[in-house]
């Protein structure tokens, strides 16, 4: 998570209740609760968010797929806020995720990879993005957008920046986050036809293909081909 969105977070009032939404593999001790797929005695796999003794504990860690389409065990508006790092990316149903948070807490927190991260080459290996993240996120003000993340991501370089790209960017450019309260906009951005498709994959390309610099300077031209040949507006 961003230091400064942690920092915030961490900076809640004593008695706000705090939900972790997805949070096993790095818990938020600053937490009172936890909901995650995996046991609470396997938390950690990659740390602790740093903010102190973990408020939450075994009786307050509830083992669960947040995707299951049942409620969760939490009342309406029961939390003051609701932390939802780096998880939306990696589940089935993040409409129905983002449905829940805004059901069960009055204001909180997602963060998610930028774009230019999911479509860079080296963040994990010789593939676009991540192995393990079906989608491709946007967040907006007031809202957050899912797009399923095609397989030919990984196949055609006209969609991806160059190994190493995302990386060198700084933290701030390799994530996307959203702060609500009350309520947000959600839901998953369908393209019929490969022409609609092919314009969104190009979006970070476009944007970000000089600033690959030197070797990488092409993308912009090859956007420009694809367009043409698809006939594009």
């Amino acid at each position: 998570m961003l230091r400064a969105s942690l920092e915030r977070i961490n900076a809640l009032s004593d008695d706000a209740l705090v939900l972790d939404v997805g949070g096993w593999a790095k818990p938020l001790p600053r937490a009172d609760w936890v909901i995650d797929l995996m046991p609470y005695e396997t938390r950690g796999a990659y740390g602790t968010e740093p903010g102190g003794p973990e408020r939450f504990s075994a009786e307050t860690w509830v083992e669960r797929d947040i995707c299951n389409r049942e409620p969760w065990p939490f009342e309406a508006g029961q939390f003051d806020f609701a932390v939802c790092s780096h998880t939306l990316e990696d589940v089935r149903d993040p409409v129905g995720v983002c449905g829940e948070l805004v059901r069960v807490a009055r204001a909180g927190y997602i963060e998610v990879p930028s774009r230019v991260a999911e479509q860079s080459v080296g963040m994990q290996g010789a593939i676009a993005g991540w192995s393990h993240h079906r989608w491709l996120v946007d967040t907006r003000e007031g809202g957050i957008d899912f797009v399923m993340k095609p397989h030919m991501i990984h196949a055609h370089p006209e969609f991806q920046l160059p190994h190493g790209f995302g990386r060198s960017l700084p933290p701030e450019e390799q994530v996307q986050w959203l702060w609500w309260e009350g309520s947000f906009e959600y839901g998953e951005r369908v393209f019929v036809g490969a022409g609609s498709m092919h314009e969104f994959l190009l979006q970070p390309v476009n944007a970000y293909g000089q600033a690959a610099g030197g070797r990488h300077g092409r993308p912009r031209g090859v956007a420009a081909r694809l367009r043409r040949r698809l006939g594009a507006r």
